[in-house]
């Protein structure tokens, strides 16, 4: 049984423990004490530094919003969507760098030997790599088309493996709206190039093909004539950012001619614009006597087709010649005497 003198003495050597070894227990509390409040307020300045910047960006884009300058270059949906999205990767970035680090000063505050740790979390992470490198590959892809803004929400892009208008803009997927109201889910890795219909401007080009004698000049002078007209119409006038042009004779045939018209167009206006030149080509050929041709060689008005001379003849037979092998095998044999 402890006795009394026992007890005294393990009291003894605790307090003596606890003596000599507050000061290094007080200096590791103080040193984590130090180390979370300087993470936490290290990250909560950051955070708020990036959304700052992120309503900044968004304040500019509300600001040219309805402008010339707001139509051609940005809308209010596609920077703040591409804004959210950059200013979430980049706090999530910054949240895990800070508390990554901290947590690793704790540990070695403690003295604790982090060599085995990052070796295993390098294993682990190569691990986790191979297994989700579609996920991480969707996920940088997506990062980098944000970061250069390749292309943002109403913008009609073909993105090879689907085509249509962006409806929005993720960091793994993008949803598009096909030209049959039909969304496409394409994931970002599986891009391996983009065509962008929607930047900067398009070309409207269309194909007059006239007959051979028709006056050049008279041609010209239509066509100049239905390209003013309808650059003073609304709203072609905002769709068409340039004259329509007659750039001239694409190709001379024996039964026809190709002019070639052209004018340059708002981003994703050049199928309605190029139908619209059709119609108002056809209807001012029309009045000023100037016929269009196609597919068959145009003739003059009472001029009848030729006739083939070949039409009524039969086509030729191997029986024609006796000495073929199928007249040879179509005679009849000859009976041998004896």
């Amino acid at each position: 049984m402890p006795t009394l003198q026992d007890a005294q003495e393990s009291a003894t050597n605790a307090a003596g423990w606890i003596e000599e070894n507050w000061s290094t227990w007080l200096a590791i509390g103080l040193r984590v004490l130090l180390i979370v409040v300087v993470a936490v307020a290290l990250r909560v300045v950051i955070r708020r530094a990036i959304t700052k910047l992120i309503d900044r960006m968004n304040r500019t884009a509300q600001a040219v919003d309805g402008t010339a300058l707001g139509g051609l270059l940005v809308n209010v949906e596609r920077r703040r969507q591409r804004s959210q999205a950059i200013g979430s990767v980049l706090r999530s970035v910054a949240s895990f760098l800070i508390l990554g680090t901290a947590a690793l000063m704790v540990l070695a505050t403690f003295e604790i030997n982090l060599a085995p740790l990052l070796a295993s979390a390098g294993v682990a992470g190569v691990a986790i790599g191979f297994g989700a490198r579609n996920l991480v590959t969707d996920f940088l892809s997506g990062v980098f088309m944000i970061l250069e803004d390749q292309y943002g929400v109403g913008d009609t892009i073909d993105a090879g493996v689907a085509s249509g208008e962006v409806i929005e803009v993720g960091l793994r997927v993008t949803k598009l709206r096909g030209d049959n109201g039909e969304i496409w889910y394409v994931r970002n890795g599986e891009v391996k190039r983009i065509g962008n219909l929607s930047q900067g401007w398009a070309t409207a080009g269309v194909d007059v093909t006239v007959r051979p004698d028709e006056d050049l000049e008279k041609v010209r002078r239509v066509l100049v004539e239905v390209g003013e007209g309808m650059s003073r119409d609304e709203p072609w006038n905002e769709r068409l950012w340039g004259p329509v042009e007659v750039l001239g004779l694409d190709s001379v045939l024996l039964d026809s001619m190709v002019v070639r018209v052209s004018a340059k167009t708002m981003p994703g206006k050049a199928l309605s614009v190029e139908r619209e030149l059709r119609w108002r080509i056809k209807i001012a050929f029309d009045a000023a006597d100037i016929q269009i041709v196609g597919g068959l060689p145009a003739q003059a008005d009472g001029e009848t087709a030729p006739a083939d001379p070949t039409a009524a003849v039969a086509a030729p037979s191997a029986y024609a010649s006796t000495t073929s092998p199928q007249s040879v095998a179509a005679s009849p044999i000859v009976p041998t005497t004896k």
